[in-house]
């Protein structure tokens, strides 16, 4: 079992992605720590892991409040005696509006759901790793960080700073043996999605079922069901070994591929490398700049 003897916490674990890690990741010999909002919710995943043999708590909290996470940290080390994995899964899509009608307190709302419960997790969760000997983080962010998702700005804006979060932890990280990851996934079948179509047709003034399949959701059920067990079997290979290949790295999850790329771990000295290299391509991106400047610059040109 690849996460034998690792200790995980895994946030928004009441339903959806994150119930599925939970019982995916307790099947490869991880002990959970399931957490969310909803108590009813959270305790009933805790059981379904249990009752598939494994070993998991369930913890009722708001992954976007410092005592809460506190909480979460606290009763997993003190069930388990130690964290390894952290999941930052927790997260509310928001509503769906036109920017000018987009209120600031739509706005905060979706930005503490999606993008400062997963730094108020690291925050806490990077001091018992380094206490481990290392560990690995997993961002769940979205497509929709990547390339954009109209009517959705609080939702796009949050994911695309997990995105950047991802590569910012993975560099700073590094000595200290712990990876950074995300996933980027598509569309989910279930009530979020439902509520986004929905959403989405409102704004733009069409039917439902017009606007459903406009976005190409005719086929969502069958393949997001089917590729979402793969999507959790893949995010155990994330945090298994730290001898892999890949970190540091956003990989988008494509509707019910068959061949979808992920990444592994590479060993957290490579990012260093990573880092330099990245520097280097800078400063040399900067150098040309300058060349065009002064090459177009006009006769008695000043500089401001």
């Amino acid at each position: 079992m690849q996460l034998e003897g690792k200790v995980a916490l895994i946030t928004g674990a009441s339903k959806g992605i994150g119930r599925v890690m939970s019982r995916m990741f307790a099947r490869e010999g991880a002990a959970v720590v399931c957490a969310a909002r909803s108590q009813g919710l959270v305790e009933e995943t805790a059981a379904l892991v249990k009752a598939d043999g494994g070993r998991a708590i369930a913890v009722t909290g708001d992954a976007a409040t410092e005592a809460d996470v506190q909480r979460m940290i606290e009763a997993g080390t003190k069930a388990f005696g130690k964290l390894d994995i952290l999941v930052n899964n927790a997260g509310d899509g928001g509503p769906t509006k036109r920017v000018q009608e987009y209120t600031s307190e739509d706005w905060f709302y979706t930005i503490n759901s999606c993008l400062t419960s997963s730094y108020m997790c690291t925050r806490f969760a990077v001091p018992e790793m380094i206490k481990a000997g290392g560990g690995a983080i997993v961002n769940i962010a979205s497509v929709a960080g990547r390339r954009g998702l109209p009517y959705r700005i609080g939702y796009c804006s949050a994911k695309a700073g997990q995105v950047g979060m991802t590569f910012g932890m993975a560099i700073e990280l590094a000595s200290h043996n712990i990876t950074v990851n995300a996933i980027a996934p598509g569309a989910v079948a279930g009530d979020r999605i439902d509520r986004v179509i929905a959403g989405q047709a409102e704004v733009r003034g069409v039917a439902l079922e017009d606007m459903r399949r406009a976005l190409g959701h005719q086929q969502l059920g069958r393949l997001r069901r089917q590729h979402a067990q793969k999507r959790k079997r893949h995010g155990d290979e994330l945090e298994c070994d730290h001898r892999g290949e890949k970190d540091g790295t956003c990989r988008p999850d494509q509707t019910g591929s068959r061949h979808a790329e992920w990444p592994f771990l590479r060993h957290p000295k490579k990012r260093c490398h990573r880092a330099e290299n990245q520097r280097r391509y800078d400063e040399r991106q900067l150098g040309r700049i300058g060349r065009r400047t002064e090459r177009h610059r006009h006769p008695g040109q000043i500089d401001q």
